[in-house]
């Protein structure tokens, strides 16, 4: 755990995807699909979105993927004799990310050691997202202590909220993170690490100091469960898009990069070979157009060369979103025309990662665009 951060915290967030028990798909992914086109097949899976609650003091009534901020015990050294059969691997065995070092979000390479803690980040954060989804959900991504985990490359089981047992185990790890380290010793299990493989890392935008104190630097992890009833990505899409329900942005966006895939393997191989390519850290820049708020990602003409990842800065434009689009350029941004969420992306997407499927603007309020 890093405690010498003054701006935001960390936080680990996980996208649980998990295969349905009907519908037939045919598996393969099509990248250059529109988002109407896709409506014709079928997913065989369902992602997991949890309802924030109204009074939550960050995104109240957001629906949101499983997952918190780090707790000092994610990073205890008391994990050492838990992942005991691990403990001397690579990051436990997870392997090393391709991605140069120089890039790499500072989450990902900071030195714990600098901390007293013996537990690599990309190990605490994947403990972080599971112990977080755990509390939030009662679903329990774990592994026998004795389990041949390392390579992981089939779909992972996930243990539900059954019986008196779990259910006493829950409320004590809610109330205290540190129980989640003895339920895993008394249990013996293991937190399913392996299983959870990288997806993306957003950083909570400066949109003013009074908000300071809710932003968070998340790693975004995925994984691809055998079973259990959730919406489709199509379906949660299609909730937020008919204003049912309210998505943040970083979600949604993730959600749209799901819609490539309707089969559960085929989203678990992309997401196995590709997580060791690794990431950029994202922090959306808000533009103020004539009509609307404009959400910049980097690469877009309107994205900031440096951000000021501190403080609130003022972004304006006077022309209208229409126009900010029609102009064209390098675009990579997200926002609402009458409560329609769209995306505009025309650049190669880094890392062996996918860009999420486009809006079939034919269907949608003005502006028109040729993407």
């Amino acid at each position: 755990m890093n405690n010498t951060l003054q701006h935001w915290r960390e936080a680990a967030t996980l996208i649980l995807a998990a295969g349905r028990q009907h519908g037939n798909v045919i598996p393969k992914m099509a990248p250059q699909m529109s988002w109407n086109n896709r409506r014709r097949s079928t997913f065989d899976y369902e992602v997991l979105l949890l309802k924030r609650s109204q009074k939550s003091g960050f995104m109240p009534n957001a629906f949101v993927f499983p997952g918190g901020v780090v707790d000092v015990s994610d990073f205890s050294n008391d994990w050492i004799q838990v992942f005991q059969r691990h403990a001397n691997k690579p990051n436990f065995g997870l392997g090393v990310v391709r991605q140069p070092s120089s890039t790499r979000s500072p989450m990902f390479v900071t030195d714990r050691m600098k901390f007293g803690s013996a537990i690599p980040g990309e190990v605490a954060f994947r403990i972080c997202a599971i112990r977080e989804t755990f509390e939030e959900s009662g679903i329990l991504l774990v592994v026998p202590d004795s389990a041949e985990v390392d390579a992981n490359q089939d779909l992972t089981e996930a243990y539900g909220q059954d019986g008196e047992e779990m259910a006493k185990w829950r409320e004590e790890v809610q109330n205290n993170p540190l129980q989640f380290i003895e339920m895993c010793k008394e249990l013996r299990c293991v937190p399913n690490i392996w299983a959870l493989h990288e997806w993306g890392n957003w950083l909570t935008p400066v949109f003013s100091t009074s908000t300071r104190s809710r932003r968070f630097d998340t790693a975004f992890y995925i994984a691809c469960l055998q079973k259990k009833p959730w919406w489709t990505p199509e379906e949660a899409i299609d909730e937020y898009r008919t204003q049912t329900t309210w998505i943040p942005p970083p979600q949604f966006y993730d959600l749209s990069r799901l819609c490539h895939f309707t089969s559960i393997h085929e989203l678990h191989r992309f997401s196995y070979n590709r997580a060791l390519e690794g990431c950029e850290r994202w922090m959306s820049v808000l533009v103020h157009a004539e009509d609307g708020m404009v959400h910049t990602l980097p690469g877009d003409d309107l994205y900031p060369e440096d951000p000021d990842l501190t403080e609130p800065k003022m972004y304006s434009s006077n022309k209208t979103i229409g126009a900010l689009v029609q102009e064209g350029g390098r675009l990579h941004r997200f926002f609402q025309i009458d409560g329609v969420p769209m995306l505009f992306i025309n650049l190669q997407p880094k890392y062996k990662h996918v860009n999420p499927l486009l809006t079939d603007l034919r269907r949608d309020p003005e502006p028109k665009s040729k993407i």
